[in-house]
């Protein structure tokens, strides 16, 4: 039973969660994209919104792009680097703990301004507090796993989740296989990442996937009215 359960939750789930999110992220495009936003309540708290906003996204996506990384780049790569697993370990326990603290206390502020504050909380709906919770338990299990993988410094259960991830990506059987045998923690972080995964084309999180990098390299614009319109307003 115990082999079934893995197998379902980490080598047949993880299709389902990433079928839905992109089937639904191209159908909530295509029928919605007036939706396809983050909905705004920056006028209320705004010193808080900021501070939270720019600690829960700076963390947030330096976790990301840190698991995006060191889960699906080959391991034969590293080895061709000289980077060692232990070396590896190491940087992901100290970089990825800096960015999980900081992920955690702006997610703690932006969940204190969403529920303390009668106007951001009449403002949300539900969609929107069941997110940022299932983030904020989901940052509190990755920091969860930091003293375990503290007790791993050889690397070794960081290369079955590289194995596991990467059998994921390239559809190789019993993937689900290396990480039997991991921390319950470990699993807990892996099922909830794969269930917010699962729900993200239904959520603001799917502003994610469209953020407005073109502004950053847009050249300013000015609004000029004629002498003409002056005269006639």
């Amino acid at each position: 039973m115990e082999a079934f359960l893995n197998n379902l939750f980490y080598g047949i789930y993880p299709y389902i969660a990433l079928a839905v999110l992109a089937i639904g992220s191209i159908i909530r495009f295509d029928r919605e994209p007036y939706s396809w936003r983050s909905g705004s309540s920056q006028l209320l708290r705004r010193r808080q919104l900021m501070w939270g906003s720019v600690l829960f996204h700076v963390g947030v996506l330096f976790i990301f792009f840190g698991h995006l990384v060191g889960l699906l780049t080959p391991i034969v790569l590293f080895d061709a680097l000289g980077i060692s697993h232990g070396a590896k370990q190491l940087l992901a326990i100290v970089a990825g703990g800096v960015a999980g603290v900081m992920a955690i206390v702006g997610a703690t502020m932006l969940i204190h301004r969403r529920f303390f504050d009668p106007r951001v909380r009449k403002a949300s709906n539900f969609s929107d507090n069941m997110v940022i919770l299932l983030l904020w338990i989901q940052l509190a299990l990755g920091l969860a796993t930091i003293p375990l993988s503290a007790g791993h410094l050889d690397g070794s259960e960081m290369v079955k989740f590289m194995n596991w991830a990467q059998g994921i990506f390239t559809f190789r059987a019993g993937a689900a296989d290396y990480i039997a045998d991991v921390h319950p923690i470990f699993k807990a972080h892996l099922f909830l990442g794969l269930t917010i995964l699962l729900i993200f084309p239904f959520t603001r999180l799917v502003h994610m996937l469209s953020a407005p990098v073109r502004y950053l390299w847009r050249g300013g614009y000015q609004i000029v009215r004629s002498r003409r319109s002056l005269s006639h307003g």
